[in-house]
């Protein structure tokens, strides 16, 4: 059973490695690794990383997410490479959206880079729709022109957590 639990900042480094081998599968256009511990840590001034795991300080799935006002954010989505496939980003992206709606929000927004060309069917699948585009942001990162597509949902009917 993977319980779902927000990281504390004691997970930083944790949630960090777990992020960069997520997100190695973008090597083919970005250098360097995904994020850093303290990159992390000022995220969760922001917002909140929601982690899945059954062992202490070594999880096995993570989701960023914040709330602004009416929306949702959420972003980072990683499951470990020997734990893909076994729904555990289906069920983070379910625990986000549930904590969004308790929240109050109405939408709910993800970013994908357009170079991932199977996140969009994916998320699509999921209810999102593509609402726009937007620039990314560390060009000196990237070995190709990329950008990310926009992706909504609303979050009608999606029940809070009892």
């Amino acid at each position: 059973m993977h319980a779902v639990h927000v990281a504390a900042p004691d997970e930083a480094d944790a949630v960090a490695a777990l992020v960069n081998a997520a997100f190695l599968v973008e090597s083919f256009f970005k250098r360097g690794n995904r994020t850093t511990p303290e990159e992390i840590r000022r995220m969760m001034h922001s917002g909140e990383f929601l982690v899945m795991g059954d062992r202490p300080g070594a999880p096995d799935a993570c989701v960023y997410a914040r709330i602004d006002g009416s929306r949702g954010f959420f972003g980072m989505l990683s499951v470990g490479p020997g734990q893909q496939g076994r729904g555990l980003g289906r069920a983070l992206i379910a625990a986000v959206e549930a904590r969004a709606a308790a929240a109050g929000c109405d939408t709910m927004e993800i970013h994908v880079v357009n170079l991932r060309e199977e996140l969009p069917a994916l998320y699509r699948r999921l209810g999102y729709t593509e609402t726009g585009t937007l620039p990314f942001p560390d060009e000196e990162e990237i070995t190709r022109p990329c950008h990310f597509i926009v992706m909504t949902k609303e979050l009608a009917g999606v029940r809070p957590p009892a």
